[in-house]
Parts: C-alpha cells; sequence; structure tokens
C-alpha cells in the first residue's frame, strides 16, 4: 500500500533527482519550486499534439520535467521522427524552446503512457530569476548543460558500440569468419 505524496514532495523530489538543483542549495530549491506548474495526466492523454513546429505550441517556451509516472516524447525534425520516454523523475524535455532555440526547425509531441506529473517551468517566469537570484538561474543552466551532455555522451556510446557491433559483424555477413 503506498502513501500519498503531497504537491510539494513531489515537486523536491523531481527536483532533486535533476541535474538542475545539483549546486543549488535548499532554499534555492524552494525558491525554484515556486516558479514550477504541477499538472496531472491519464495514462493515454496527449499532452501535446506532434506538429512539424513548435510556433503554434502552448508549450513552447516551458521546460518539461518529469514529476512521476512515464512519458513518451516524439521529435519531428526535417521530416525525421524520434522518440525519448521519460520514466524517472527529474528526467527533462522540451529544452530546445525554454533556452531559446529556433522552434521552428523541431516539433515535439507527448504522450501519458502512465498517469502521470509533469512540471513546467516557463521560461519568461524563470528569467525573472535574473534580477533577484541570478545564481540560481546561472546554476540551473549549468545543471541543464549537464543533462544535455549526459545525453550526447550516451548517444555517442551507442553510436561507438553499433558501429563496433557492424564493423566486427560484416565478415560474418559476407560469409567470412
Amino acid at each position: 500500500m503506498g502513501t500519498a505524496i503531497s504537491r510539494e514532495g513531489l515537486i523536491r523530489n523531481a527536483l532533486l533527482n535533476s541535474t538542475l538543483t545539483e549546486e543549488l542549495r535548499d532554499a534555492e530549491i524552494e525558491t525554484l519550486s515556486r516558479l514550477v506548474e504541477l499538472r496531472q495526466y491519464k495514462a493515454g492523454d496527449v499532452i501535446e499534439k506532434p506538429r512539424e513546429n513548435n510556433y503554434e505550441s502552448s508549450m513552447r517556451d516551458t521546460l518539461m520535467m518529469l514529476g512521476s509516472g512515464e512519458v513518451e516524447v516524439t521529435f519531428i525534425t526535417r521530416g525525421e521522427t524520434a522518440s525519448l520516454k521519460l520514466s524517472e523523475p527529474g528526467e527533462l524535455s522540451a529544452i530546445l524552446g525554454f533556452v531559446g532555440g529556433d522552434v521552428s526547425q523541431i516539433g515535439i509531441g507527448v504522450i501519458a503512457r502512465t498517469d502521470c506529473s509533469l512540471l513546467m517551468i516557463d521560461r519568461r517566469r524563470f528569467e525573472g530569476l535574473l534580477n533577484g537570484h541570478p545564481a540560481i538561474a546561472y546554476y540551473v543552466m549549468r545543471g541543464m548543460v549537464r543533462y544535455v551532455h549526459g545525453i550526447v555522451r550516451r548517444l555517442n556510446l551507442q553510436t561507438v558500440e553499433m558501429t563496433n557491433y557492424l564493423y566486427a559483424a560484416r565478415p560474418m555477413l559476407q560469409g567470412r569468419a
């Protein structure tokens, strides 16, 4: 029998599991948590309809962080589609739009795979930290870079592993072992 977690507890847990808060103190995490909008979804809910670009998206300037459950994020860029599953509290999506990237080049769709909660951080509200709490904004952005770097590093390792596998398998596929 599980215990219900409070709204504040869910937000805090997700933030603490995220690279965004690795360099923040408790009071700074509390300040950041006040910027969060918590949204709940049921399994199967279409959170964001897939589209070719994010100009029309209501979430184009919003960072998504998984609070609980599981979501599937579909990326569409240059006619190619890829998916990413978020299943651990603190995992991020929609980073490019949040940091002010060119949303005309990428579109996303988001579907709840299980009952879930998402923490949404609007870029304009986050930028408000620059006046009163610039260190929080700085350290959060450093955490975001670490998160993206981790993804790139994992993808590079997977590419190397796949290349090594294919290179090693080539003689066997050609009948030479």
